[in-house]
C-alpha cells in the first residue's frame, strides 16, 4: 500500500533496457552536432580560415539583422493582434481569432512566393500600376516581410492564451484608478503577457535563423542559403560544416539570451482566470484596429490562398491539372506518417524515464533530446550527408537517412506530447494492475498506454505536419527521383512553373489547416505546445 500512496512517480525504478533505449535516442539526437565538430576539426586550419573571410562576417551580419527584424516585427504584430482580440471590443473578434492563426498552415516559402507574384519584379502590381515595377521586394525587405507574416502567429497564439488565462483584476483596478487605455496596456497588460511574448519571440527568432526557403526565393544570402550553395557547388564540404557550426552558435546565443530575459521576467499572470476580462472600448481607434487586422490577415492568409487559387485555375484551364502532383502527395503522406510514428515510438522511452525517474542523468538525456530542436534542418542534413557518405555508404541516398533526419529534427515535438501525456496518467493505476497479477509491460500496455494515447497522437500529428512542410533536409537527403509536396513546390517555382507548383502548395495548406484550427479551438490546452511544434517545421 505504501507504493500506492506515492503519487507523481513510479515505485519501481526503470529497467536497464528502458534506460539504454533512452540513451540511444539521446545519442542519435547528438550525432549531427558531434559529427559537425569532428568534420570541422579534421579540416585543419584551412577549414577554420573560412571564419576569417570578410564574406563570412557579412553573411553573419545579414543573418543577425534579418533575425532581429523578424523577431521585433513578429512580436509587435502578434502581440497587437492578441491584445485586440482578447482585450478590446474589436468587431468580429471570433473571426479574427481564427483568421490570425491560420497563416501557420501556410509554409513560409509559399508566403514568399505569393509576395513575389504580387509585389515582386514582374508581379501583378508592377503590371497593373505604372512605375510600380521599380520597387524591388527581393532581398532583405521581402525576406523580412515573408518571415514576419509566417511567424507572428506563434506570438499571437501564445500571447492570446496568456491573456485569456490572466486574472483581469489588476487591469480593472488600474482602470478604476483612472488610468487610460494606453497606460493600462503598457503598465499592466504587457507585464502580464511578457513571458508569453518572450516565448513567441524565441520561436520567431529560431524560425528565422533556420529558414531556408524564404531567403532562397528572395535571393537573400543568409547563412542557411550560403551553406546550401556551398554544399551544392564545392567539392570540399568542410567549409559548409564550419558555417553550419556558426549557425549552431548563433542558435545557442538566441537560446541563452531568451533564457536570461525569461529569468529576469517575473510572471504575474494567474494560471487560470476566474472570469473573462471585460473588453476595452477602442472608440475612435476601431477603424484603425479593423484595418490593421485586415492588412495582416490579407497579406498572411488571403493573398497566398488567392495566388495559389489563381495559379491552380489557370493551370486547369490551360492544360488540365497535372497528375504529377499525385506521386509527391503519396510520398509526403508516407514519409510524414512514418516520421510521426517513428518519432513517437522513439520519444516514449525518454519520456517514461523522465516521468518515472527524474534524476539528473535522466533530465540530462531529456535536454540532449530537446537540443535537436535548436539545430536547423540544413545543419542536420549536412551532418548526415557527411556521416552517411563516409561511414554508412550502404544507406547513403536512401529513405533511411531521410527518415533519420526527420527523427532528429522533430523528436522534441513528439517528446513534448509524450511527456505531457504520461504526466497526466497517475502511476497508481498501473500499480493496481500489477497488484492484480499483470507484469510491468502488460500493465503499461493495458492501462497507461490507452490513457496516454490522445497526447501521443497529438505529438505525432504535429510531427506529421512539420514533416509535410520540411524543405532543406528533404532537398539534401531525398533519394534520387523521390519528390514530396514541398520539393515539388520548390522545383516548380525554381523554373517559374507556378501553375504546377500551386496544386501541391494548396494540398500542403489543406493538410495543415485542420491542425491549426484545432489549436485555435482549444488554445488553453494546446497553444504553447502546438506553437512550438509547428514552429520547428
Amino acid at each position: 500500500m505504501t507504493a500506492l500512496r506515492r503519487a507523481g512517480r513510479s515505485p519501481r525504478l526503470p529497467s536497464p533496457l528502458l534506460t539504454a533505449a533512452a540513451a540511444l535516442v539521446a545519442a542519435a539526437c547528438a550525432l549531427p552536432l558531434a559529427y559537425l565538430l569532428v568534420r570541422a576539426a579534421s579540416g585543419g586550419s584551412a577549414a577554420w580560415s573560412v571564419l576569417a573571410r570578410p564574406q563570412t562576417a557579412e553573411t553573419v551580419a545579414r543573418t543577425v539583422a534579418l533575425v532581429t527584424a523578424v523577431t521585433l516585427g513578429a512580436t509587435t504584430v502578434g502581440g497587437t493582434l492578441a491584445w485586440l482580440v482578447e482585450r478590446t471590443d474589436l468587431p468580429l473578434r471570433r473571426m479574427w481569432a481564427v483568421a490570425a492563426a491560420l497563416p501557420l498552415a501556410i509554409p513560409s516559402y509559399v508566403a514568399a512566393l505569393a509576395l513575389l507574384a504580387t509585389l515582386g519584379p514582374g508581379g501583378a502590381l508592377s503590371r497593373a500600376v505604372p512605375g510600380a515595377g521599380a520597387v524591388d521586394i527581393t532581398g532583405f525587405p521581402g525576406a523580412g516581410l515573408a518571415l514576419i507574416l509566417s511567424t507572428y502567429p506563434y506570438v499571437y497564439l501564445l500571447t492570446a492564451a496568456a491573456l485569456r488565462r490572466a486574472d483581469p483584476a489588476l487591469e480593472e483596478a488600474a482602470r478604476g484608478l483612472g488610468r487610460s487605455v494606453r497606460a493600462v496596456l503598457f503598465r499592466v497588460t504587457l507585464p502580464l503577457a511578457r513571458p508569453a511574448l518572450g516565448a513567441g519571440a524565441l520561436l520567431a527568432a529560431l524560425y528565422a535563423l533556420s529558414d531556408f526557403g524564404v531567403v532562397s526565393l528572395m535571393r537573400f544570402d543568409a547563412l542557411t542559403r550560403v551553406i546550401f550553395q556551398q554544399y551544392r557547388t564545392l567539392f570540399d564540404r568542410t567549409p559548409a560544416a564550419v558555417l553550419g557550426l556558426v549557425l549552431v552558435v548563433l542558435t545557442v546565443i538566441v537560446l541563452v539570451l531568451e533564457a536570461r530575459a525569461r529569468g529576469r521576467a517575473a510572471s504575474r499572470a494567474a494560471s487560470t482566470a476566474s472570469r473573462p476580462a471585460p473588453p476595452q472600448a477602442l472608440g475612435r481607434w476601431r477603424p484603425v484596429a479593423v484595418a490593421f487586422c485586415a492588412v495582416v490577415v490579407g497579406l498572411a492568409l488571403v493573398l497566398p490562398l488567392g495566388v495559389l487559387g489563381f495559379w491552380t485555375l489557370r493551370g486547369a484551364a490551360g492544360a488540365g491539372l497535372s497528375a504529377e502532383v499525385v506521386t509527391p502527395a503519396v510520398n509526403s503522406l508516407a514519409v510524414s506518417l512514418g516520421a510521426g510514428a517513428v518519432a513517437t515510438v522513439a520519444a516514449l522511452p525518454v519520456a517514461l524515464l523522465v516521468v518515472r525517474d527524474p534524476r539528473a542523468l535522466t533530465r540530462g538525456l531529456e535536454r540532449l533530446a530537446y537540443a535537436a530542436n535548436a539545430l536547423p534542418g540544413v545543419v542536420i542534413a549536412l551532418a548526415l550527408v557527411f556521416f552517411a557518405a563516409r561511414y554508412a555508404g550502404a544507406v547513403y541516398g536512401t529513405l533511411a537517412v531521410l527518415m533519420f533526419a526527420y527523427l532528429v529534427r522533430f523528436l522534441p515535438q513528439a517528446l513534448s506530447g509524450a511527456r505531457t501525456a504520461l504526466l497526466a496518467v497517475s502511476p497508481q493505476l498501473e500499480e493496481v494492475a500489477r497488484a492484480l497479477g499483470r507484469g510491468p509491460r502488460s500493465a503499461f500496455a493495458a492501462v497507461t498506454l490507452p490513457l496516454a494515447a490522445p497526447g501521443l497522437l497529438a505529438g505525432a500529428a504535429i510531427v506529421f505536419l512539420s514533416t509535410m512542410k520540411e524543405l532543406p533536409a528533404t532537398l539534401l537527403l531525398r533519394p534520387i527521383g523521390f519528390d514530396t509536396l514541398a520539393t515539388e513546390v520548390w522545383t516548380a517555382t525554381s523554373v517559374s512553373a507556378y501553375s504546377r507548383a500551386a496544386p501541391a502548395a494548396l494540398l500542403l495548406v489543406a493538410v495543415a489547416a485542420p491542425i491549426v484550427l484545432h489549436l485555435t479551438a482549444r488554445p488553453d490546452r494546446h497553444s504553447r505546445r502546438g506553437a512550438e511544434g509547428l514552429g520547428a517545421g
